[in-house]
């Protein structure tokens, strides 16, 4: 049985043609789809024909070399509206970030798609990262991490209060003359230091009354947000030990912060390459690692590690890489990379290929038994109470994942076979 008699949650990060940085480049891609809204359609119905809890979107302001592969193509908001008329039950989370929005336009949007989707809308709440996102909102570089996660506080607690500006009875529709009761709609009134917003919102309350908030940051500040307010905590973890420390150090954060810590559900990344045997798996593997340029793996390092890797020798092992304290940007990732160089000891050739696919997140490589094994592994031994699918390719991996994976899971009784509610927080209470 499973532990304590709860249940895995599964979602699917959906990025370019797959996580894998070479993906694209497949001749079974469908690169050329990335524009087509019918595509995203297609992803959805598969993650709901799988039962997942939701499907997700990252999201980035600015763009990198646009030679070496898709980053971002279609606005998440947009494509989730009309990925909820293609599904019925599917959760839709999107990344907002807090640095770049305000509140009265963040709590509008989701709310409305909640609306859309009846009660499946779920945020992501990140402070983003990249001096090019600032320089395409007026800002000549990123205001430092302790004040980006000021605002964000202050921006969560503003778009809770407007969504619960309007009580769930405040809409009265009576024909003769009442369309509301204005005694259950509220001004919300916020004078503090980084916003004014008088309320109350336009939109009457959604389905879920708050759409569901996630959150993925890695550092104490982060860690103290997701504490706080998150629901769902997407997570990056190479190996158990390193899932199990994070997921502990959030559960007694939430606890401090007076919140039950079983209302947390911690997501690590999860990349599998699924194969009907070992040979076919790492066959497929090997397949995508050779069509990755070197140019393109060692440009993403040194994003990861905030330095020049382009002049490392490929063959020898990695440099000495500083310490995470202080370390300027994604910490999360970066203890991953940290940690991989630990117990690894790989040359940075063989970094760039373990980095290649979901940037250091959990990986397996093998049949549906070999992956539902290492899910059941982190889930029962307390690292995991879910996992967020990295999927190297897509759409032929989710498919994969869905149609061989999951039922194994389900014959191990650690995954739903039918959804039993209709909101993205029964999926996630459920």
């Amino acid at each position: 049985m499973n532990p304590a008699g709860r249940r895995l949650h599964l979602g699917a990060f959906l990025y370019g043609t797959g996580h894998h940085a070479a993906a694209w480049r497949h001749p079974s891609s469908d690169v050329e789809r990335l524009g087509d809204v019918r595509w995203y359609e297609d992803l959805a119905r598969t993650a709901e024909r799988g039962l997942l809890d939701a499907v997700f979107f990252a999201d980035g302001q600015s763009t990198g070399d646009v030679s070496l592969g898709p980053g971002w193509f279609l606005e998440p908001l947009t494509t989730l509206a009309a990925m909820a008329r293609a599904t019925e039950r599917i959760g839709l989370v999107s990344t907002v970030s807090t640095t770049f929005w305000q509140p009265f336009h963040a709590a509008r949007v989701l709310a409305s798609l909640d609306h859309l989707s009846g009660g499946r809308a779920g945020w992501n709440v990140v402070t983003s990262m990249h001096d090019a996102e600032a320089r395409n909102f007026g800002l000549d570089a990123m205001p430092p991490s302790a004040r980006r996660y000021e605002r964000a506080a202050e921006f969560v607690d503003v778009a809770l209060a407007l969504w619960d500006s309007w009580d769930a009875d405040a809409l009265v529709l009576d024909r003769t003359g009442r369309y509301a009761d204005p005694t259950r709609v509220h001004r919300v009134g916020h004078r503090r230091e980084h916003f004014r917003v008088d309320g109350p919102l336009t939109v009457p309350r959604s389905p879920q009354g708050r759409p569901v908030l996630f959150q993925a940051g890695a550092s104490d500040a982060g860690r103290d947000l997701a504490a706080r307010s998150a629901e769902g905590v997407y997570a990056v973890a190479h190996d158990l030990p390193s899932a199990r420390a994070y997921r502990d150090d959030l559960r007694r954060r939430a606890a401090a912060a007076g919140r039950d810590p079983d209302a947390l559900v911690v997501m690590p990344g999860l990349v599998a390459f699924v194969g009907s045997t070992e040979e076919e798996a790492h066959r497929l593997r090997a397949e995508l690692d050779g069509l990755l340029p070197v140019e393109h793996s060692l440009a993403q390092l040194s994003v990861f590690v905030q330095q020049d890797c382009t002049a490392w020798d490929l063959d020898a092992p990695v440099p000495p890489l500083p310490p995470a304290e202080g370390f300027p940007g994604p910490r999360g990732r970066y203890e991953t990379i940290l940690r991989i160089v630990e117990v690894e000891r790989p040359t940075v050739r063989e970094l760039l290929g373990r980095l290649a696919a979901g940037g250091g997140h959990c990986t397996v490589v093998g049949t549906p038994g070999r992956v539902a094994d290492r899910v059941e592994e982190w889930f029962r031994g307390g690292g995991a109470d879910g996992f967020n699918l990295m999927p190297p390719t897509l759409p032929g991996s989710l498919e994969v994942f869905v149609d061989h994976v999951v039922p194994e899971l389900q014959r191990r009784g650690l995954f739903r076979r039918e959804y039993a509610g209709t909101t993205l927080r029964e999926h996630l209470t459920g």
